[in-house]
Parts: C-alpha cells; structure tokens; sequence
C-alpha cells in the first residue's frame, strides 16, 4: 500500500464546509488537517470531512480524527464524515469516532 502524501481542500456550501481529504491520513495529516478544519470553521454550519479520496487511515490518523473532533466540540460544531469505505465505516464504530458524528453515504445525504 503506497503512502499518498495529504491534503486537504476546504469547499464552503451553504450549509457548511466539506473538507475534501487525499491521500494517507497518519501522523504526518496532523497540521494539514488542523489547517483546514480552522479555514473551515470560519464558516459557519457543519464541517463533513470527505474520505472519498483517502487511500488509508493507521490508528495515529484515527488519533488526528480525533483531536479535530475535539476541536470541533469545543466550539460546540457538528462533524460529518462523508464517503467512508465499508471498511472504515466499521473501523468508526468499532473505535465509537461513528459516536461523535455523522456518518453520511454520499453527497445527496449530507444535510
């Protein structure tokens, strides 16, 4: 499995911001995830962080999750996660990050 650096691109809507993620979320997302959660914050409404793109997650990624999660909680903010893989899908419920947001199958669900 091939590591594909990260980025994140943030796109405001009219109910919020997606945070389009690419490539592998690990340790080395950190500060690009933090970046675009406070560039998507600036908006008000939810903020849906789109896996659509995300060749893997490790459990130090699931540990960026959640230090956005608790970003967001602090400012009392919904967080969506949009496009998850099956596999993903479970690993969220498994680690309960599927507890702390909303789990959406495709765009048309988002809001």
């Amino acid at each position: 499995m091939a590591d594909e650096e990260f980025s994140a691109t943030v796109r405001v809507t009219d109910k919020g911001s997606v945070i389009e993620l690419v490539g592998t979320v690990n340790r080395m997302a950190k500060e690009g995830m933090e970046s675009a959660y406070v560039q998507a914050a600036r908006s008000p409404g939810e903020i849906v962080l789109d896996f659509k793109k995300v060749d893997y997650i490790n459990s130090t990624g699931i540990a960026v999750i959640v230090g956005v999660l608790a970003m967001a909680r602090a400012e009392q903010r919904a967080v969506g996660a949009l496009r998850l893989t099956d596999h993903y899908k479970e690993v969220f419920e498994i680690t309960r990050l599927a507890d702390f947001m909303h789990i959406y199958e495709d765009t048309a669900s988002v809001n």
